[in-house]
């Protein structure tokens, strides 16, 4: 009784306290908090898991516009399903008079009307970033603040105000790019642009059908992992991606805080697979959509696990060591690259953000104070985002160093 009386009256001190009148901050979602409970607490709680889940779906499939992808090329597949031939262009007359745009002909380039596709990926972009980012901060980080130790993969320390305004800001301006990006891929492949995405699983078999599934997650997750890496050596890390590394206990919103030129690169990296080599549409949009996933999961900052069905996939305290330790854990949907290239975190290794390459130091060329650093930092994180023995066993490695 006790304990709830006292986290009562601390969500309303949250309440009253702390409603910055910020639009760039989403600290703006506790001056709503009260309302929000009064209707969310009626809810059974598995039903408001499931909401809390489908929430990060959508965040992650439509803040970059991958939901055009997905809509263009279901279009096109009940197209080719009715028809056999090509298709040149399947958008209404009204957006093909969008034909010119700075004296350039868009026809020419197979993107009339690429003006309208915009401004839908732009406007389903910025709304689900502010809705429903803010309702997933709101669904932990307001809701739950007063006990962090059941659920944040850091519980002790959370990304300051000024630090939430910032992510949120350079991450609105990726998704400018990432809107444009999208739009102008959707619009190109909606008016019969050349790519190598097939719609009829008789082209190339069901073998290859079959095959293409690891294949091309296996070349997304690994070719990012080597463009992550590189941005990890000293030149890269500091003029590009030291600015995403700002945000050492990350949220939903870090995932597209990033530099501009760095977030085109990784977008051509994970879209390559539809110029490289045969990729039917369902593979391409469902493994896109995955990826954008637990891209958001990732950058949460919350203790989420992976499923039984994904024993390739780490659980969330994999990348957020990675904000937390800087030059190490560089994979994302896929731990074993780390392993193989010795990248991976090991408990008898030191990492600061100091420390390049991803091998850390070792502990017997640490002095005292490099230790004791360490077991701070080791200390803070949640036991209750590891499984089995792991977080134990690197305190204790750094614990039998001091004695």
């Amino acid at each position: 009784m006790g304990g709830k009386k006292e986290r009562d009256e601390r969500q309303k001190e949250v309440g009253k306290s702390r409603i910055p009148l910020d639009p760039f901050s989403v600290r703006w979602t506790e001056k709503y908090h009260e309302t929000l409970e009064k209707y969310w607490s009626r809810l059974p709680n598995f039903v408001g898991t499931f909401i809390a889940s489908v929430a990060v779906f959508i965040m992650g499939s439509t803040i970059r516009g991958e939901w055009l992808h997905i809509l263009v090329h279901f279009l096109r597949a009940f197209k080719q399903g009715d028809n056999n031939t090509t298709t040149t262009t399947t958008i209404p007359d009204a957006l093909n008079s969008t034909s010119t745009f700075l004296g350039i002909d868009l026809a020419s380039y197979k993107l009339q009307g690429v003006g309208y596709y915009w401004l839908a990926a732009s406007t389903v972009s910025y709304t689900f970033y502010f809705g429903i980012g803010g309702f997933l901060h709101w669904y932990y980080y307001v809701r739950q603040r007063d006990r962090p130790e059941e659920w944040k993969c850091q519980p002790n320390k959370f990304l300051p105000p000024d630090l939430e305004r910032h992510e949120i800001i350079l991450g609105s301006f990726s998704l400018f790019l990432g809107s444009t990006i999208s739009a102008v891929i959707s619009c190109y492949i909606m008016n019969g642009g050349t790519t190598t995405i097939y719609y009829d699983v008789h082209e190339y078999g069901w073998l290859w059908y079959f095959l293409s599934w690891p294949v091309v997650f296996v070349w997304q997750d690994y070719l990012t992992y080597w463009h992550h890496r590189a941005y990890h050596m000293p030149f890269l890390y500091k003029h590009f991606h030291k600015l995403h590394h700002k945000y050492k206990q990350p949220t939903a919103f870090s995932v597209t805080a990033i530099h501009p030129i760095e977030f085109l690169h990784i977008q051509a990296v994970i879209v390559s697979p539809m110029v490289l080599f045969p990729v039917h549409w369902t593979v391409f949009v469902v493994i896109l959509s995955y990826l954008y996933y637990h891209g958001i999961i990732d950058h949460s900052g919350i203790n989420f696990k992976a499923h039984w069905w994904q024993p390739w996939q780490p659980d969330c305290i994999f990348h957020d060591n990675h904000h937390q330790y800087f030059h190490v854990n560089f994979g994302f949907n896929c731990e074993l690259w780390d392993k193989i290239h010795g990248t991976y975190r090991q408990k008898n290794k030191v990492y600061r953000e100091d420390i390049f390459y991803g091998k850390g130091k070792e502990m017997t060329e640490c002095s005292k104070e490099e230790l004791k650093k360490a077991l701070q930092e080791t200390e803070s994180e949640n036991v209750l985002a590891y499984r089995g023995k792991m977080h134990g066993d690197q305190i204790m490695a750094v614990k039998e160093m001091l004695t």
